[in-house]
């Protein structure tokens, strides 16, 4: 499986758990920390934690690791790094806090219709 099927799948799996404004975003034109950076949101803190806990699940089964979780004891954002591709689930208001899409607005924004809600 490639890196883009991997955030692909990523961000499906995200909308089969109602993750909400899910993106994906291609960073590896415009930094070297990843190839692709998927964001979303959850309505609430445990949802956060239950979007998290999903996409770690899922990947793992299908032999994909996490290599680092940052922020898994907080109520409003998680990373998930698998070295390629970074994942961020976040609540409301720190996505508008931290407002990645415009930190990361040189990257190429993925077409995520054909595999989400």
């Amino acid at each position: 499986m490639t890196t883009y099927e991997q955030a692909l799948e990523t961000a499906k799996i995200l909308s089969s758990k109602k993750g909400k404004d899910i993106k994906v975003i291609e960073i590896s034109d415009v930094s070297i920390l990843a190839d692709y950076m998927v964001i979303a949101t959850g309505t609430s803190s445990t949802q956060v934690k239950a979007l998290a806990d999903t996409v770690d699940e899922k990947l793992d089964e299908m032999g994909i690791s996490v290599s680092h979780i940052e922020g898994h004891r907080s109520n409003s954002w998680i990373l998930l790094d698998y070295v390629d591709i970074i994942v961020h689930i976040f609540s409301d208001e720190a996505r508008e806090f931290y407002d990645l899409e415009r930190l990361w607005q040189d990257g190429k924004v993925i077409d995520i219709s054909a595999v989400v809600d």
